[in-house]
């Protein structure tokens, strides 16, 4: 063991003690064994971060047994998207195999003509003369809804079936951009950067967090070039979910702090707020991620919606605040107030929401299993299994190994040995 569980298991059992708690006492509080707690206390095993999160509400340690454990490691990185230096230079080659899975590369126009692809991939760009800007209009004013469309089917099915749309919608807009006038230029550009955004989000969801990063740079470079100088900073929220996911807070705040700057829409601003009280909560700042939460509130209260555009950010919560709240209030520790939160959202979700649905469905069942409500939180699981196959997120399985971990404490329970077939499946579900 390392040296600060030595330091956190002490530090746990000096606290205890002057609230006055048994181990038993903390055990029904934490919904821990007090087997679970007493070798903590002793250093022999090591503390889960929910758990200190949990001791440090009970305790009223405002976030210092949290401090005592580090944060996790980030998940290492996969290597798929290789890019060039020059742009001009750059084709873009997705390749599908018989074994059903899909690889996207970015690579130099030499470099495919040298192992004698150029011919059959033909994706570089303004290999045609002149083209009228009435032609531009018309991919514009199809690709518009189109965009809408695939976003509502990223809700319902894999991510495989999506991405190679989104890929080649995306190539179609910025190759018609390169020959277009500057107006439908910069129009092309704009919808190209929405296209790309959302793939990168996709792509997150498959595990492969360098891809993202790389796909949400490209929406905001194609952005700015078509004058949209402010979805850079939308391109930093993206990021800031990566560092979330990956266990940053600092990086998380750091980033989405970033892209509050005055002078950025109302709507960028007030979700790079809920970016940033989700980094506070992480990070067991409880009255900085409130706070965060009330600006997030006001500025989104203030967006106007401009419906010849796409919506930036989520579409799919009545109340993304709410639902934001309910997702903090779980990592400052207080699981119970978090399902009960998040109750009042999830019954606003669309039906055909299945991705929206199962992430934040999973979250609330992994609050009321760690409140100790365990027949509840498989009653709220089972239900989500089947989608939870086939949306196949990464994000999503993070959350559901958290629940496992739950579900593994009360291994009697009658209702967690049913649900264990049909949740050990879902479990292996391949994100990619």
């Amino acid at each position: 063991m390392g040296e600060h569980h030595y330091g956190f298991g002490p530090e746990l059992r000096r606290r205890r003690l002057a609230a006055g708690l048994t181990l038993a006492g903390l055990s029904a509080r934490v919904h821990y064994s007090k087997a679970q707690l007493s070798k903590v206390e002793r250093g022999l095993k090591a503390p889960s971060r929910e758990l200190a999160t949990l001791c440090d509400t009970v305790l009223r340690a405002d976030g210092a047994l949290t401090a005592l454990v580090p944060d996790r490691p980030d998940r290492p990185d996969r290597p798929r998207v290789e890019t060039v230096t020059d742009s001009n230079e750059e084709v873009w080659v997705m390749g599908m195999s018989v074994n059903g899975r899909d690889t996207f590369r970015s690579a130099g126009r030499r470099q495919v003509m040298a192992v004698g692809a150029a011919s059959v991939v033909g994706l570089g760009i303004g290999g045609r003369g002149v083209q009228p800007d009435a032609e531009g209009e018309r991919l514009l004013e199809v690709s518009r809804p189109l965009f809408d469309q695939y976003r509502q089917l990223g809700q319902t099915v894999g991510t495989e079936l999506v991405l190679p749309l989104l890929v080649a919608q995306t190539h179609s807009l910025r190759e018609a951009a390169a020959v277009a006038g500057p107006r439908v230029r910069e129009a092309l550009l704009r919808l190209a950067s929405r296209y790309a955004e959302y793939a990168g989000w996709l792509i997150q969801e498959t595990g492969d967090d360098r891809a993202a990063l790389w796909w949400t740079e490209q929406a905001a470079a194609m952005a700015n070039a078509g004058g949209d100088r402010d979805f850079a900073a939308y391109a930093l929220v993206r990021h800031a979910l990566v560092t979330l996911y990956r266990g940053d807070a600092p990086a998380t705040v750091a980033l989405a702090r970033r892209a509050q700057d005055s002078g950025l829409p109302p709507r960028i601003r007030g979700l790079a707020a809920q970016r940033e009280a989700q980094g506070h909560a992480l990070g067991g700042d409880h009255d900085a991620a409130m706070r965060s939460l009330d600006r997030a509130r006001t500025l989104l209260a203030r967006h106007v919606p401009d419906p010849g555009a796409p919506v930036i950010g989520t579409t799919n919560l009545s109340d993304p605040v709410a639902m934001i709240t309910g997702w903090c209030l779980y990592d400052l520790g207080r699981p119970l107030a978090a399902a009960e939160t998040m109750d009042r959202q999830m019954a606003q979700v669309p039906g055909h929401a299945l991705r929206t649905q199962v992430r934040y469905g999973i979250r609330r069942a992994l609050a009321y299993g760690t409140a100790g409500e365990i027949e509840h939180a498989c009653e709220l699981t089972r239900p989500l299994l089947a989608a939870v196959t086939t949306v196949r997120s990464a994000t999503v399985a993070a959350d559901l190994r958290q629940l496992a971990r739950v579900f593994a404490r009360h291994p009697r329970n009658r209702a967690v040995r049913e649900l264990a077939p049909e949740f050990g499946a879902s479990l292996s579900t391949p994100t990619s």
